[in-house]
């Protein structure tokens, strides 16, 4: 692979986004011979790549049953969060004393589209966005330990996050708290970015807890 060339798809990464996707529900049984059939891939390949993804707390292996796709409770995905809020508060930081003039407009811009798709009703647009900005946030900071652990994290509570977002008013309860995240960062102020990216995961915490199930 020659130097910035796009990083070829593993199956790990093919199997991730199924999960991720929805393709393979919480519970589901992994069967590694339907799995090598789907993704064309090897036997010793698939066990290495359930071996990854357990790492990842995507998938459970079982002793003497195979694999499933590994359930996340209610209370975990609080937990979960509460971590991310330590996390994020942190890359929010770095990311407002870092922020170039041209990283700002593009920060800018995003909160733009997030304010348009909640006028538009749009949640999915709205869902979209709202992880475009986070990961923006996280490559501005250029902090590369907190967002490998923030996107494992973030992997783990995906379904929890998209029920959240489809709750009606919720999209309107978190575009503030996101414009003020942005405005500190774009300040380069590291406490105030702090601050609010704090107070907005500690909002979807408490959310969550109040989400039935």
């Amino acid at each position: 692979m020659t130097p910035g060339s796009p990083r070829e798809e593993t199956l790990t990464d093919r199997l991730r986004s199924a999960i991720l996707d929805g393709d393979f529900v919480p519970n589901q049984r992994l069967v590694e011979a339907d799995v090598c059939e789907q993704f064309g891939a090897a036997r010793a390949a698939v066990r290495e790549t359930f071996k990854e993804l357990a790492g990842e707390g995507l998938v459970e292996i079982l002793r003497n049953k195979g694999a499933r796709v590994r359930v996340i409770s209610k209370a975990e995905a609080v937990e979960i969060t509460e971590v991310r809020m330590v996390l994020e508060g942190l890359s929010a930081a770095k990311a407002a004393e870092r922020v170039t003039s041209e990283q700002a407009a593009v920060l800018r811009e995003i909160v733009a589209e997030m304010r348009a798709a909640v006028s538009g009703n749009d949640t999915d647009r709205y869902s979209e966005l709202n992880a475009a900005l986070h990961a923006k946030i996280r490559e501005v900071a250029g902090h590369r330990t907190s967002a490998a652990i923030i996107e494992r994290l973030g992997a783990q509570v995906v379904r929890h996050k998209f029920r959240l977002a489809r709750q009606p008013g919720r999209a309107a309860v978190s575009l503030p708290q996101h414009e003020l995240i942005v405005a500190a960062i774009v300040a380069r102020d590291p406490e105030a970015a702090q601050t609010a990216m704090q107070q907005h995961l500690r909002s979807v915490a408490k959310a969550l807890e109040a989400t039935p199930g």
